[in-house]
């Protein structure tokens, strides 16, 4: 499924299966999730993609062919594939341990084709063992929703309540990973969306309720998933004197203007960009420990325009996940 153009629909295309250079494997795609960045991309709301880019970077499959110089995979082994296609190794933000700012980056289903098919191309040293337990569907929200959730929630530090603001694929597996670790959540939707608000307590929330609504107690840090400017004020009014909001998303509307008092008694306003290979690791190693539960709603890879106006929409809960 083809992004012919930025602010059209994808379209369907036939073409031989891609032959991986030196240094790449090729992946036949068992399962893709739909994220909210390719709804972005869709839009036109990320600047220069690849042109005729096949997005997706949620992927899940098995090697079904390896080029020159790879070495520790094997044919047949499952992997996953995330939104960090590679870097460059040499600028300052590599060096510093920072590969997620680098500045010489492609992305997976962005810059460089991605999921939305039956095979992927992908540099063999990034892309992550999975082993061969549990569902390839399931799995697939990890690689993007869970990484990066898992990255957000790393960035609120050691403080003990957290609000997420938007309760799509990321905050439902982060829910489950800071009731693990013994935090509180409370959960933020779109105002009565109480189905939503029910899911988020079934997975660990100890309160739920709408954007424009505040917890009963304040906040230590909040995660805005749900891609709203104006939402950013709102979470700085419900952290408490010394609290932080984490912006996780890629895209968000422009912020509004806000008094300052929201600001002050050392509150932090920070984002998280992409990932590290170091989250992957990381995230993947505590996932089966916590036992996390995916709920998946899944479309036919044809249907991936269906999946994507489903998520535009907030049709389901969970995420969405296509499956050649």
């Amino acid at each position: 499924m083809q992004l012919a153009a930025p602010g059209s629909p994808l379209v369907a295309i036939e073409r031989p299966d891609p032959v991986p250079g030196p240094g790449q494997i090729r992946v036949r795609v068992s399962a893709c999730g739909v994220c909210r960045t390719d709804l972005h991309l869709v839009d036109g709301e990320l600047p220069a993609p690849k042109a005729g880019v096949i997005p997706g970077h949620e992927v899940v499959g098995r090697i079904d062919a390896i080029g020159a110089g790879v070495e520790g995979w094997s044919i047949g082994q499952r992997v996953g594939i995330p939104w960090l296609g590679s870097t460059c190794g040499t600028c300052p933000y590599c060096v510093a341990d920072r590969e997620n700012l680098c500045d010489r980056p492609s992305f997976t289903g962005y810059t460089r084709d991605g999921g939305y098919a039956s095979a992927v191309i992908a540099d063999a040293r990034y892309v992550f063992a999975l082993g061969d337990r549990g569902d390839d569907a399931e799995i697939a929200p990890l690689l993007c929703a869970g990484l990066i959730g898992w990255r957000a929630l790393v960035a609120t530090g050691e403080r003990r309540r957290i609000g997420l603001y938007g309760f799509g694929a990321a905050a439902h597996i982060v829910a489950q990973v800071a009731a693990w670790q013994g935090r509180e959540v409370a959960a933020f939707t779109r105002p009565a969306d109480f189905a939503t608000q029910r899911f988020a307590r079934s997975l660990g929330a100890v309160w739920a309720g709408g954007s424009d609504e505040r917890p009963p107690e304040p906040l230590d840090a909040a995660i805005l998933f749900a891609p709203v400017g104006a939402l950013v004020p709102a979470a700085l009014a419900a952290v408490r004197k010394g609290g932080r909001v984490v912006c996780a998303g890629i895209h968000m509307s422009d912020l509004p203007s806000f008094p300052y008092r929201l600001l002050w008694e050392e509150r932090e306003l920070v984002s998280v960009a992409n990932l590290t290979r170091r989250d992957g690791r990381e995230f993947l190693a505590i996932a089966p420990r916590v036992g996390l539960m995916t709920k998946t709603t899944r479309y036919p890879l044809r249907e991936a325009n269906r999946a994507l106006e489903d998520l535009r929409a907030g049709r389901f809960e969970g995420a969405a996940v296509l499956v050649p």
